[in-house]
C-alpha cells in the first residue's frame, strides 16, 4: 500500500470524524498505541513473517501441524472439599469430554500444613481439594488410571511432599514414576511476587525447584517439572507486557538453577512448561503467546542446546478470573468464550476455562459444564481447529507481536540488570510495578474509563441470585482430621521419624536430593505438613513485609468533583475527630492480596492512616495488632471463602479485648447469600467483588460519622 493511499484514508476518515484520526488511537497499559488502521507498513523489518509453525522461532507454534494435527488438551481445574467429593467431580467431567486433570488444592495444603493445625480452622476444603497424606492422594485418583491420565498440579509452596505423595500414590496404583505424565508447577518466584504461597525463604525455595528438575530429568521423562506461570501475575494487575517479560525472565533464573546442578540443558529443557492468563484484551493476549514463544526461543539459544525441542516454549492457558464479574453473572460465559477463543488463535497446548460463577464461588456442575462445553464448541463447531496459525501476516496481529516482544525484552533486560530475577525479587522491582499496574487500572475502572459490562455501565437494577456451591468447612475439617488419625495410628512411627531425619539432613547439608527423600518418608505416611516441617527446621519460614504503593490511584481523579468531594468530606471529619486509622487484614492462609493492597493504596491516597497487615494473620493475632495500633476499622479482604469462619471470629476477639467499637467490615469475593450472615455476626459492611473504591471510601466514613454521633 502507497503512502499516498495511507494519506487519502487519513483524509477519509477526518471528514468522517470532524476531527483527526490521532483521537481514535488507543492508549493500553501496556504502553503500546494501537492505532486504528494498520497497513503493510507496520511490518517492515519484522525477521519473523516469513517463519513456518514447528520451526525455530516458534512464532506460529511449537508443533508444524497445531491444532489441525491435534487440538488443544481441554484440562480444567478443579478440586475442593474432601479427596472423594473431588475425585466424584473429575470422574463426571472425564465422562463428559475432558482429557486431563488440573488439581486445586487448598490452601492449607499449600502452606504446608496438615488440615488439624490450628492456623488453618476456615482454609481446609475451601478454596480447592485437602491433601495431608498419600492416603488422600490414592482417594483423589481412584479410579483415575494414572498409566493413561495426564495430570497437573498447581503447587509450589508444599511442591516436594505433594509431588512425593503422587509418585507414592502412582507406584501403588500400579505405575512406575517413569510412567507418570503431567505438569507440577513449581514456580516460587512467581510466589514471592504476587500470589503468596510461599513456605521458606527464596535461597532454599530455588533449591527446591533444582532438586526438581532434576530428580524428573533422572526419573520422570515424561513429568513436566515445572509450569513457568505469568497467569498469577495478570491476576495480579501485571500488564501484558509485565507478564510476559516477568513470566520469561522467571523461566531463564529456573535453568540457570538446574544448570547449577551439573545438568545438562537438553536432559531438562524440553520438559518446561508455561501458564498464561488469558484476559479480554483480544488479540494482544493472542499476539502475547506468539511473542513468548519467540523471546523464549531467543534466551533459550543462550544455553547452547542442541535438541531443537529445548527452544521451544509450550503453554497451559487459563481464562481469567479477574474479568469474571459477581454482577450480571451470565456475561462471565461470553467473557470466557471470547478469552479462550483469543487463547486458540495464540496456539496453547492445553486451555481452562473459568465456570460463570467462580467470581463468587467454587464452581457447580452446572457451571462447569457450560465452562467445559466453550471448549467442546470451540474444538468442534467453529472450524478453528482446521488451519494453523489463523492470524500468521495480520497486519495489527504482526504489529502486536512484535511489539510486545520489545517492549517485554527490553524489561528483561532491566532484571538482567540487577542480577536476574531472584535478585529483581528481592528488592521488589515487579511487585511494585505489579501493584501500581492493578491500582491504575481499578482507578480506570473506577472512573468509568475502562468499561466493565453489568458493573460500571449497562448495569441491571434487580439480578436474580445464581445458586453457588457452599463447602462445609467444618465437616470436611472433621473428616480430614479423622483420617489423619487413622494414618498416624496406622504407621511405624520409627520409620517415619528415620525418613524425616534423613529429609532434614538433606535439608541441612545441602547434599543429596529432597525429593528423593520425601518420596520415603511420604511412603512411611509422613503428612504433608510432616514433610513441609522437616525442611522447615533447616531453612525457617519466609515473612514478607507488606508495602503499599502511593500516589497512584489519587493522581488518576485529578479535577475528578467526586473525589474531590470526598477528600474534602474525610479532611473535615479528621480536623474534628482526627485522622481516621484503617486496617486493611489478610485472615488464614488465604495469600492472594490484590485486593487488600490496591484498597490500602487508594484508602491512603484518599486521606485515610492505613496500616497493611501481615498475610496469614489468624482473628486473635489480627485482633491484637487492631488493638495496639489503635484502628478505628479493620478491613477483612476475602478471597477464598474463608469469611464465614473467619470475620465472625475476628469480632469476637475484638469484643473479649474490649474493642467491640472497632468497626469491622468485609470485601473481596463474598457471595451475596453470606451477606446477612456476616452482618448478623457483626460485621458493619461487606463490599462484594466490582465495588467501587470511592463508594466503599464513603461508606466506611458514613460508619465512622455513625458510630461519632452515637458516641
Amino acid at each position: 500500500m502507497s503512502r499516498k493511499t495511507v494519506k487519502d484514508w487519513e483524509t477519509l476518515a477526518e471528514k468522517e470524524l470532524k476531527a483527526s484520526p490521532e483521537t481514535l488511537v488507543w492508549h493500553t497499559a501496556e504502553g503500546i498505541d494501537v492505532k486504528p488502521l494498520y497497513t503493510a507498513e507496520d511490518l517492515e523489518g519484522i525477521e519473523h513473517l516469513n517463519s513456518l509453525p514447528g520451526f525455530k522461532p516458534y512464532v506460529r507454534g511449537p508443533r508444524a501441524t497445531m491444532y489441525a494435527g491435534r487440538p488443544w488438551t481441554i484440562r480444567q481445574y478443579a478440586g475442593f472439599s474432601t479427596a472423594e467429593e473431588s475425585n466424584a467431580f473429575y470422574r463426571r467431567n472425564l465422562a463428559a469430554g475432558q482429557k486431563g486433570l488440573s488439581v486445586a488444592f487448598d490452601l492449607a495444603t499449600h502452606r504446608g500444613y496438615d488440615s488439624d493445625h490450628p492456623r488453618v480452622e476456615g482454609d481446609v476444603g475451601k478454596a480447592g481439594v485437602a491433601i495431608d497424606s498419600v492416603e488422600d492422594m490414592k482417594i483423589l485418583f481412584d479410579g483415575i488410571p494414572l498409566k493413561e491420565m495426564s495430570v497437573s498440579m498447581t503447587m509450589n509452596g508444599a511442591v516436594i511432599p505433594i509431588l512425593a505423595s503422587f509418585i507414592v500414590a502412582g507406584e501403588e496404583q500400579g505405575c512406575s514414576r517413569a510412567e507418570l505424565s503431567g505438569t507440577i508447577q513449581n514456580d516460587i518466584l512467581k510466589e514471592f511476587m504476587v500470589r503468596n504461597t510461599y513456605i521458606y525463604p527464596p535461597e532454599p525455595s530455588m533449591r527446591i525447584v533444582a532438586d526438581i528438575i532434576e530428580y524428573t530429568a533422572k526419573e520422570m521423562p515424561r513429568f513436566n517439572s515445572i509450569s513457568i506461570s505469568g497467569y498469577h501475575m495478570q491476576e495480579a494487575g501485571a500488564t501484558l507486557v509485565q507478564e510476559l517479560a516477568f513470566t520469561l525472565a522467571d523461566g531463564r533464573e529456573y535453568v540457570r538453577a538446574a544448570l547449577a546442578k551439573g545438568l545438562n540443558v537438553d536432559d531438562f529443557a524440553g520438559r518446561l512448561s508455561f501458564f498464561f492468563a488469558i484476559g479480554m484484551n483480544f488479540f494482544m493476549e493472542a499476539a502475547k503467546l506468539r511473542a513468548a514463544r519467540l523471546l523464549w526461543s531467543r534466551i533459550m539459544e543462550e544455553f547452547k542446546p542442541q535438541k531443537a525441542s529445548s527452544l521451544m516454549l509450550r503453554t497451559h492457558c487459563q481464562t481469567s478470573g479477574v474479568s469474571l464479574q459477581e454482577q450480571d453473572p451470565y456475561n462471565n460465559v461470553i467473557r470466557t468464550a471470547y478469552e479462550a477463543l483469543s487463547a486458540a488463535l495464540g496456539g496453547t497446548q492445553s486451555l481452562h476455562t473459568n465456570a460463570l460463577d467462580e467470581a463468587m464461588a467454587l464452581p457447580t456442575d452446572f457451571s462447569a459444564r457450560i465452562a467445559r462445553n466453550t471448549q467442546l464448541i470451540l474444538q468442534h463447531e467453529t472450524g478453528v481447529t482446521k488451519v494453523v496459525d489463523p492470524l500468521a501476516g495480520s497486519y495489527y496481529v504482526e504489529s502486536l507481536t512484535n511489539e510486545l516482544a520489545e517492549k517485554a525484552w527490553a524489561l528483561i533486560g532491566e532484571v538482567e540488570a540487577m542480577g536476574g530475577m531472584t535478585k529483581a525479587v528481592a528488592e521488589g522491582l515487579p511487585k511494585r510495578m505489579i501493584e501500581e499496574a492493578a491500582t491504575l487500572r481499578q482507578a480506570a475502572v473506577d472512573r468509568g474509563e475502562e468499561i466493565i459490562v453489568g458493573v460500571n455501565k449497562y448495569r441491571l437494577e434487580n439480578e436474580d441470585e445464581l445458586d453457588i456451591l457452599a463447602i462445609d468447612n467444618t465437616a470436611v475439617r472433621k473428616a480430614q482430621v479423622r483420617r489423619l488419625e487413622e494414618v498416624r495410628r496406622r504407621r511405624d512411627p520409627r520409620k517415619v521419624e528415620e525418613t524425616l531425619g534423613v529429609l532434614s539432613e538433606v535439608a541441612r547439608t545441602g547434599k543429596g536430593n529432597l525429593l528423593e527423600a520425601a518420596v520415603e518418608a511420604a511412603r512411611a505416611r509422613a503428612t504433608v505438613g510432616e514433610i513441609s516441617d522437616a525442611m522447615r527446621k533447616s531453612f525457617g519460614d519466609h515473612s514478607a513485609v507488606p508495602e503499599v504503593v502511593g500516589d497512584i490511584y489519587g493522581p488518576a481523579y485529578d479535577g475528578d468533583p467526586e473525589y474531590k468531594t470526598l477528600v474534602s468530606r474525610l479532611s473535615g471529619y479528621s480536623k474534628a475527630s482526627g485522622r481516621p486509622k484503617v486496617m486493611v487484614a489478610k485472615l488464614g492462609q488465604d495469600g492472594h492480596d490484590r485486593g487488600a493492597k490496591v484498597i490500602a493504596s487508594a484508602f491512603g491516597d484518599i486521606g485515610f492512616d492505613v496500616l497493611a497487615g501481615p498475610l496469614f494473620q489468624t482473628p486473635e493475632e489480627a485482633a491484637d495488632l487492631a488493638v495496639k495500633e489503635k484502628v478505628q476499622v479493620v478491613g477483612m479482604s476475602s478471597l477464598a471463602a474463608g469469611h464465614r469462619t473467619l470475620a465472625p471470629q475476628l469480632v469476637e476477639a475484638l469484643k473479649k479485648k474490649g474493642a467491640d467499637n472497632v468497626i469491622v467490615v468485609v470485601g473481596g469475593v463474598v457471595p451475596r447469600q453470606d451477606y446477612d450472615f456476616l452482618l448478623e455476626h457483626g460485621v458493619s459492611a461487606v463490599f462484594g467483588p466490582g465495588t467501587n473504591v470511592l463508594d466503599a471510601a464513603n461508606k466506611v466514613l458514613d460508619l465512622l460519622e455513625g458510630k461519632r454521633r452515637n458516641i
